[in-house]
Protein backbone atom coordinates (compact mmCIF):
# COMPACT_ATOMS: atom_id res chain seq x y z
CA UNK A 1 0.00 0.00 0.00
CA UNK A 2 2.85 2.37 0.70
CA UNK A 3 4.19 1.84 -2.83
CA UNK A 4 0.84 2.66 -4.46
CA UNK A 5 0.34 5.74 -2.31
CA UNK A 6 3.88 6.88 -3.13
CA UNK A 7 3.31 6.37 -6.88
CA UNK A 8 0.10 8.40 -6.86
CA UNK A 9 1.63 11.14 -4.73
CA UNK A 10 4.70 11.30 -6.97
CA UNK A 11 2.61 11.50 -10.12
CA UNK A 12 0.54 14.35 -8.69
CA UNK A 13 3.58 16.28 -7.52
CA UNK A 14 5.37 15.72 -10.83
CA UNK A 15 2.37 16.84 -12.86
CA UNK A 16 1.90 19.95 -10.79
CA UNK A 17 5.60 20.79 -11.01
CA UNK A 18 5.59 20.51 -14.81
CA UNK A 19 2.41 22.55 -15.09
CA UNK A 20 3.86 25.28 -12.87
CA UNK A 21 6.97 25.41 -15.08
CA UNK A 22 4.80 25.90 -18.17
CA UNK A 23 5.16 22.47 -19.73
CA UNK A 24 2.92 20.99 -22.38
CA UNK A 25 1.02 17.70 -22.01
CA UNK A 26 4.02 15.52 -22.83
CA UNK A 27 6.20 17.40 -20.34
CA UNK A 28 3.56 16.91 -17.66
CA UNK A 29 3.35 13.19 -18.45
CA UNK A 30 7.13 12.82 -18.35
CA UNK A 31 7.46 14.65 -15.04
CA UNK A 32 4.58 12.66 -13.55
CA UNK A 33 6.19 9.39 -14.62
CA UNK A 34 9.63 10.37 -13.37
CA UNK A 35 8.41 11.53 -10.00
CA UNK A 36 6.16 8.49 -9.65
CA UNK A 37 9.08 6.13 -10.28
CA UNK A 38 11.30 7.98 -7.82
CA UNK A 39 8.60 7.88 -5.15
CA UNK A 40 7.97 4.17 -5.82
CA UNK A 41 11.62 3.40 -5.12
CA UNK A 42 11.45 5.30 -1.83
CA UNK A 43 8.14 3.61 -0.96
CA UNK A 44 9.57 0.19 -1.73
CA UNK A 45 12.57 0.80 0.50
CA UNK A 46 10.25 2.00 3.27
CA UNK A 47 8.02 -1.07 2.87
CA UNK A 48 10.94 -3.50 3.03
CA UNK A 49 12.43 -1.68 6.02
CA UNK A 50 9.15 -1.69 7.93
CA UNK A 51 8.59 -5.37 7.13
CA UNK A 52 12.05 -6.34 8.38
CA UNK A 53 11.70 -4.29 11.55
CA UNK A 54 8.28 -5.71 12.40
CA UNK A 55 9.15 -9.33 11.61
CA UNK A 56 12.02 -9.44 14.09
Amino acid sequence: MIVLAAAITGAIIGGLTARKRGGNRLDIAQYATGYALAFVVVGLIATVSIDRILST
